[in-house]
Formats: C-alpha cells, structure tokens, sequence
C-alpha cells in the first residue's frame, strides 16, 4: 500500500463514495454508533470518517472529532455537518491516522470503520489508536477481513496487488489483526451483506496470552440497544 496512491485514490472517490458505500456498508455503521450511543458525555475520535456517514448517528451529549487522510472527503463531512446542524461534531481534521497529533489518552472512545485496510501500516495504526484512547476505553473496528471461503479467498489474493489502485487491502488476516491489536477483544460479530465484514469490540487493556478465549456475538448485545441514534 502506497500513501500518495492511496490519496490519489480517495480524491477520486470523493464525489462518489456516498453512493458506492453508502448504503451497503450503512448496517456496519449503525451497529458501530450503538455501542457507542450506549455511554453518554463520552469524548470519541473516529479514524478514516471519509465523507462523515456515520456523524448523524451519534447521540447529541458525545463530543465527537473526526480525522481523515483526504482532504477531500473530509470537504464533504464538513458539508454534511452543516446540513444537518450537527453540534455533536467538535472538529474534522485532515491528519494521518499512523500518526496522530493528540496527547496520549485523549479520548473515551475510538472509532474505525473501514479504515483498518486503508492505511499503509495497520499496526502502526493500532499503536496510535491504542495510545489516545483512555485505558479501559473502547476501541470499535469494522473491516473486511480475508474470507475462509475458498473461491472468495482467491479472488481476493489476485485482486491483492491492485491494492493501492482501489485504495484498500483486500488480503488482510483476521487473525494477524487480532494479535496485532495487542488489546483485549470483547466481542465480534459479522456485519452488512453476507456478513462479509467483521465489527469487533476491544476493551483498551493488554490482551490476554493467545489464542484468546471463544467471543461472544455483538449482535445479541446490540438488539438489546435498540436504535443507534440515542437521545
């Protein structure tokens, strides 16, 4: 993955990510503000916010910051924040996720939705998460991860070069993921069409030796939370 190819590639997609991934990767989203929602006053970065989404999901006492490598999508998360008056959104900043420019522990929560696949270094990015997330926060990840099934795993090993053309990974291991994180996992669950994605819940704590232990499913958990807009 190649960082100017990779921004070359979301200028392009600016004007029409809305409609490729808009809907489709909408269920990912939804579930993702529900753990979110579920806590309030809560200080929350999220990492890769693209054209901002998911801002109108979250609830109005959570004091949001929203970074992205394009300045370009970040153009049109602003816009959307002025459509819909959104107060909840403190700031939209262009910054690279690898290499963030907070304090450490500056937030409650993190948030990174389709973004894990994006960045040149996904390691380098959970490093940076982990540091300005508070200890004990949350840490929420939706991603596509590399598929078991074996026709689908082929095609995502051929289209693995043109990784930087497309501007995301399609070849990254879930399992590689896991360890990498080096925090705890709380919880998965399989999300948008044919449950292709993966949104898993850390717990911003060391984690424990592995293989870790059998996680519950989110989707049980999520139910309960009912709508994922809050008050």
């Amino acid at each position: 993955m190649n960082a100017h190819r990779i921004k070359q590639a979301y200028r392009r997609y600016a004007a029409v990510y809305d409609k490729l991934f808009g809907r489709v990767f909408d269920p990912g989203r939804r579930q993702a503000m529900g753990i979110i929602n579920a806590a309030p006053n809560r200080r929350v970065l999220e990492v890769g916010i693209g054209t901002g989404l998911s801002l109108p999901f979250y609830r109005q006492d959570i004091r949001v910051t929203g970074i992205d490598f394009s300045n370009e999508m970040l153009a049109k998360a602003r816009d959307r924040v002025a459509r819909h008056g959104l107060s909840q959104i403190e700031d939209l900043i262009e910054m690279d996720a690898q290499f963030m420019t907070f304090p450490d522990n500056s937030f409650d929560a993190v948030v990174a939705m389709y973004v894990v696949s994006v960045v040149p270094d996904p390691e380098r990015l959970l490093a940076e998460i982990r540091r300005v997330c508070v200890a004990g926060g949350d840490i929420i990840v939706v991603n596509h991860f590399a598929s078991r099934n074996v026709l689908l795993r082929f095609v995502e090993r051929a289209l693995s070069p043109l990784s930087s053309l497309i501007g995301f990974r399609t070849d990254l291991e879930l399992e590689d993921f896991l360890r990498a994180a080096a925090v705890e996992t709380v919880a998965q669950t399989r999300v948008n069409a044919m449950g292709f994605w993966h949104l898993i819940r850390f717990r911003n704590t060391p984690a424990p030796p592995w293989p870790a232990r059998e996680l519950p499913d989110l989707s049980l958990e999520l139910e309960v939370q009912g709508d994922p807009a809050g008050p």
